[in-house]
């Protein structure tokens, strides 16, 4: 079988100064709810600052993994075909599948982070006021940009599609028989 394949991708750097595109319009849609809903609060006296820095630092591992765990679970992947690196030239992490897989696990694992991270705890913060929980939850639907931005790209390609994660630019190979 001789497989073709077709790059739909950008390069990281793009990538990064593309996805602040994404980022404003997210940004207004969450800062607007939260600080109608509940003004600016204060942060506590009582916040461990350094704990909070070191969860937010913590939050880009963990980001990484979601993609890997995701990928591996609906595309039934090894966590063997799986790599997580830091992209220097453009200060990216990054965590890549070396093998293909369909695009439906695809767009989930691509989005599964920017969910998890960002999505869920803005909504939770919404219903509790809590302004360090709208920071990590802002921040982390932020930084998911990359990842909504390769949703965009990768929106056309037909369910059922075979894929491959490209391994150093913003996206993927889409593989055509």
């Amino acid at each position: 079988m001789n497989k073709n394949k077709k790059d739909v991708s950008i390069p990281m750097s793009a990538a990064t100064s593309k996805s602040l595109l994404i980022a404003v319009p997210i940004a207004v849609i969450q800062i607007l709810p939260f600080f109608l809903l509940h003004g600016y609060p204060a942060i506590p006296a009582s916040a461990n600052m350094t704990l909070y820095a070191l969860a937010l630092l913590l939050g880009i591992l963990v980001h990484e993994l979601i993609h890997v765990f995701a990928w591996a679970f609906f595309a039934k992947k090894p966590l063997s075909a799986f790599k997580l690196g830091f992209q220097w030239k453009s200060l990216t992490p990054y965590a890549h599948c070396k093998e293909p897989m369909d695009i439906q696990p695809y767009r989930i694992g691509s989005f599964a982070p920017g969910l998890l991270l960002g999505i869920v705890p803005w909504i939770i913060s919404l219903f509790s006021g809590d302004v360090l929980l709208f920071f990590f939850g802002f921040f982390y639907t932020t930084a998911a940009g990359g990842d909504l931005l390769i949703l965009w790209i990768i929106r056309n390609i037909k369910p059922n599609t075979l894929v491959e994660d490209h391994p150093t630019n913003a996206g993927c190979y889409v593989i055509e028989n």
